[in-house]
C-alpha cells in the first residue's frame, strides 16, 4: 500500500522461481520495478536495508531475469531494483516505527 499510495501500480507479489522469490513487481511510469521487502524488529545486527547483501542481489537478478523471461512485454520497460526497510521498536505486536524506501537500490553491473 506505501507505494502504491505513491503512484507505482502493483502487477504481481511474491514472484516465485527456481532461483528465488521477488516480494513485489510494479510499475512505476513507464520503469519495472523490482522490491526487496525487508523488515528488523530490532537493529542488533544491522538495518532491514543492509541484510539484502550481494548475494540476495544475485538471486534477486536472477529471479528478475526469469520474470522477464515469462513476460516478454515487461522487458520492453527499463527496470530497476528497489529496497524497502520496515524497522519496528522491537516489541511484538506493535507497528512498524520507519518505513525507507531506496530507489536504485542496485544493479546488475555491480
Amino acid at each position: 500500500h506505501y507505494l502504491q499510495a505513491r503512484g507505482l501500480q502493483l502487477l504481481q507479489r511474491n514472484y516465485r522461481c527456481r532461483r528465488g522469490e521477488i516480494d513485489l513487481v510494479l510499475q512505476d511510469k513507464d520503469s519495472q520495478v523490482f522490491v526487496e521487502v525487508r523488515y528488523r524488529r530490532r537493529p542488533d545486527f544491522g538495518s532491514a536495508a543492509e541484510s539484502v547483501d550481494r548475494r540476495k542481489q544475485s538471486k534477486l537478478i536472477a529471479c528478475a531475469h526469469h520474470y522477464l523471461q515469462t513476460y516478454p512485454g515487461a522487458g520492453q520497460r527499463p527496470g530497476r531494483f528497489d529496497v524497502i526497510s520496515i524497522s519496528g521498536d522491537g516489541e511484538a505486536g506493535r507497528q512498524p516505527s520507519g518505513i525507507e524506501w531506496f530507489q536504485n537500490a542496485f544493479s546488475t553491473m555491480e
